[in-house]
């Protein structure tokens, strides 16, 4: 029942969160500053956090695959680079506790944004539906989205729903200049009626949310 209206495309975007062993994190996040051009040159890269605030020791890095095709004939390419898997595969592993992956598609209402400027930091929330898909919470849910939006201090990135994974997951990112701006932002959104009204009649449809707030690599397309 989770798979809903996405984009008129067959474009989809895999998300990938690694859990860094504690003492190796900067050895990890050094190794991918380095090598990601030999991963790159395969498919795009969307961006590539780590986290600062609700997560420890964890990476998230997000690639776009114009369909299921383009993704199978990429990770094929990828098993016979000798660059890649010898420079950063292989070494990369030993530094690795968990891998997680999930296919999501972006819903049909939102296009994947970029932030103003360089410099600022991503807040990555991740909310667990009611099972039922977006034929059940998706307008709820699109109303609470573009309410934040509406008061102006916060950018919208991307919403994705996923496909393959945790099912009636949805997953925001959100744009802000620094942590302080965004604990203003939401400290006036929470006095604003009118987010209140739409945040309340979309809860009704939630079971979790995480917040994390996110880094960009130095590697990242969005930073």
């Amino acid at each position: 029942f989770a798979t809903g209206p996405r984009q008129n495309n067959s474009i989809f975007y895999e998300i990938r969160t690694y859990d860094i062993k504690p003492s190796k994190m900067k050895e990890f996040v050094e190794m991918v500053n380095k090598y990601i051009h030999l991963r790159t040159a395969h498919s795009e890269l969307v961006g590539f956090w780590s986290a600062e605030l609700g997560a420890m020791n964890k990476v998230v890095h997000v690639w776009k695959y114009d369909n299921f095709a383009h993704r199978t004939a990429v990770r094929h390419a990828l098993a016979n680079d000798k660059d890649w898997q010898g420079k950063f595969l292989s070494p990369a592993l030993s530094l690795v506790e968990r891998q997680h992956n999930e296919v999501a598609y972006l819903v049909p209402w939102c296009q994947l944004g970029k932030p103003p400027k360089e410099g600022g930091v991503y807040e990555w929330v991740t909310f667990q539906m009611k099972p039922g898909g977006p034929a059940l919470w998706g307008e709820a849910f699109e109303g609470a989205i573009n309410a934040h939006v509406n008061t102006g201090y916060t950018r919208l990135i991307g919403v994705f729903h996923t496909e393959y994974g945790l099912l009636n997951t949805v997953h925001v990112i959100w744009w802000n200049e620094n942590p302080d701006h965004r604990a203003a932002g939401r400290h006036s959104a929470h006095e604003d009626a009118r987010v209140v009204a739409a945040v309340r009649d979309s809860v009704r449809f939630l079971e979790s949310q995480q917040n994390v707030l996110l880094i960009p690599l130095q590697c990242s397309p969005l930073k």
